[in-house]
């Protein structure tokens, strides 16, 4: 094992890094609170300020993914929908199946600029949750109960604020509203017959309302909708702790492109529109357990230095002075806090 492979199992080190995330977030979200003052003044100017200060922290947890564990993701499309990418506001519709699936959305939002203007259908207890809620607040993410009678009001009002967004935004919409396991997939097929639907076998049943809403508010906005098929190579099901103990995964994602004129306007329709598209993703995903592979041309755009150099930024800023202040303890010879310190680099061990 190599110093640098080494390093990356060690607890101390994983708790420097918990340490910036955290405390450079702390600082951003109080930032993001004095930007309030600008709403009424210019609206359009806060929210570039906001998109950038969201990037400063999402950048972090992308950079892991992408400079700390080497993750590589490669895309399955063709050459005219990768070029629109980045150039357009979009829907995105991604599978639930595994724990790192909106980290590698997020390394390609990065990875075409638009990380920071990205937005998301959230639950709302995370809206109280530091860090996350606190930032997304800022950035007008839209929240919701999953309980469609009193959502209805406050996600077509969510939706409709974003129609004049000033930056291009891929709007991220999981369909099928949880992460997939054995058991939901078997009550959601469950439900799948009581409808007359046909069954999936990689899916659950998506959820219609929250798609069919956002297509009907922000049309006139979005040019189209992103379907977007994830999968690990080797059968992986990687986790955000492999993530942070610098394991490389493989990431393969088959994106195809939809032209919001394509889809239909009517609300059933539409519902039926998303169904037949979750049967395609379910034969995508039948074709790549048995092929290893996504149809398409192959892409893997190259990571960009923008995260890493934030977070270099971030550890000098927050690291320096502790590490000033660990060397002069050190020096003072001080045997209770010396001890613990080599306590915690054995925690680690």
């Amino acid at each position: 094992m190599g110093f640098i492979a080494f390093l990356k199992t060690q607890f101390i080190v994983h708790l420097l890094i918990g340490f910036v995330f955290v405390v450079s977030g702390l600082i951003i979200n109080f930032i993001q609170l004095c930007t309030l003052v600008l709403w009424p003044i210019n609206k359009q100017f806060y929210r570039r300020v906001n998109c950038r200060l969201a990037y400063s922290l999402w950048s972090q947890l992308v950079m892991l993914l992408e400079w700390w564990s080497g993750t590589e993701c490669t895309l399955f499309s063709d050459e005219a929908t990768v070029n629109t990418f980045g150039k357009e506001h979009v829907i995105i519709i991604l599978n639930h199946n595994f724990e790192i699936d909106f980290l590698c959305g997020w390394t390609m939002t990065e990875r075409f600029g638009v990380l920071g203007s990205s937005k998301v259908l959230a639950k709302r207890e995370l809206l109280y949750v530091p860090l996350i809620g606190w930032t997304w607040y800022f950035l007008e993410i839209v929240f919701c109960k999953r309980k469609w009678e009193e959502d209805r009001d406050t996600v077509i009002e969510g939706l409709k604020r974003l129609a004049d967004y000033p930056e291009y935004m891929w709007f991220l919409l999981y369909c099928e509203g949880t992460r997939f396991t054995e058991t939901k997939h078997r009550i959601s097929m469950e439900v799948a017959e009581s409808k007359g639907l046909p069954k999936l076998k990689y899916h659950l049943l998506p959820r219609t309302k929250g798609f069919t809403t956002a297509v009907q508010c922000l049309r006139g906005t979005v040019s189209a909708v992103y379907d977007v098929t994830l999968n690990f190579r080797g059968n992986k099901n990687p986790s955000l702790l492999g993530i942070l103990y610098g394991k490389k995964y493989e990431a393969d994602m088959c994106v195809r492109r939809f032209p919001l004129e394509d889809i239909p306007q009517d609300e059933k329709e539409a519902a039926n529109w998303l169904h037949k598209l979750y049967q395609e993703k379910d034969a995508l995903q039948e074709m790549y357990n048995q092929e290893g592979i996504f149809p398409g041309q192959q892409f893997k755009p190259p990571r960009r230095p923008w995260t890493l150099l934030n977070f270099l930024f971030w550890a000098t800023v927050l690291l320096s002075p502790l590490f000033t202040f660990g060397f002069g303890v050190f020096a003072s010879g001080s045997p209770l806090l010396i001890l613990a310190f080599l306590g915690l680099v054995g925690a680690g061990n």
